[in-house]
């Protein structure tokens, strides 16, 4: 085994340990942490197991395992970026609501000054 699979492994088993906690304090739900389970694990046993790679491009059709990993990893990073964005967006919309709530109520309800 290579220092780096090493150093992988032990730094994808962190992660995992810190999913699996953050599912526990109840700050992530438990789709999110389900996914996150997957990812991690995911790179474990790609790790451990480096000819899995070769497989996997044989079933995309791809020539090599590395550019198999570099789409699949590019797929996901595309996903993970559409669901911050969808996120902030659900986030400035709240924010938006909500000064203009505070706005009409303070217009109807004027602040008291010591």
């Amino acid at each position: 085994m290579e220092p780096i699979q090493i150093f992988g492994v032990v730094f994808a088993l962190f992660a995992l340990s810190r999913v699996i906690m953050q599912i526990k304090k109840r700050n992530i739900n438990m789709n999110e942490g389900i996914f996150w389970i997957f990812i991690w694990s995911s790179v474990v046993i790609f790790l451990l197991f480096p000819e899995c790679f070769g497989y996997l491009a044989n079933f995309l059709g791809v020539g090599r395992g590395t550019d198999a990993l570099i789409y699949i990893s590019m797929v996901v990073l595309f996903y993970l970026i559409y669901r911050l964005y969808s996120k902030v967006d659900a986030l400035e919309k709240q924010i938006t609501h909500i000064v203009r709530e505070i706005a009409i109520r303070d217009r109807y309800e004027p602040k008291k000054r010591d």
